[in-house]
C-alpha cells in the first residue's frame, strides 16, 4: 500500500492543492530559496567575525611589540608625586 501508483500521487497533490492553495504553493520556492540563502550567510558571518576578532587581536599584538610602552622613570615618579602634594 506504498505510493508506487500514479493515481496515489495525483490524489496528494489535489489534497495539497486544496489544503494550501496555489498562491502559497507558488511562493514556497522563493521562501525556501531565500531561507537557505540566510542560513548560508548565517553561517559564514560568524566565521568572518571570528577572523576579524583574530585579526585585531593579531594587529594590537604586533603594534605591542614594534612600540612598546615607555617604562617609568623613578625620577619621573617621584616629580609627580611631589607635584600632586602641593
Amino acid at each position: 500500500m506504498g505510493f508506487d501508483s500514479i493515481w496515489h500521487w495525483l490524489i496528494l497533490l489535489v489534497i495539497v492543492l486544496v489544503v494550501f492553495g496555489t498562491k502559497k504553493i507558488r511562493n514556497l520556492g522563493p521562501d525556501l530559496g531565500a531561507a537557505i540563502r540566510d542560513f548560508k550567510k548565517g553561517l559564514s558571518g560568524e566565521d568572518e567575525a571570528k577572523q576579524k576578532e583574530a585579526e585585531a587581536a593579531r594587529q594590537a599584538a604586533e603594534q605591542l611589540r614594534a612600540d612598546p610602552p615607555p617604562a617609568a622613570d623613578s625620577s619621573t615618579q617621584s616629580q609627580r608625586d611631589s607635584s600632586e602634594t602641593k
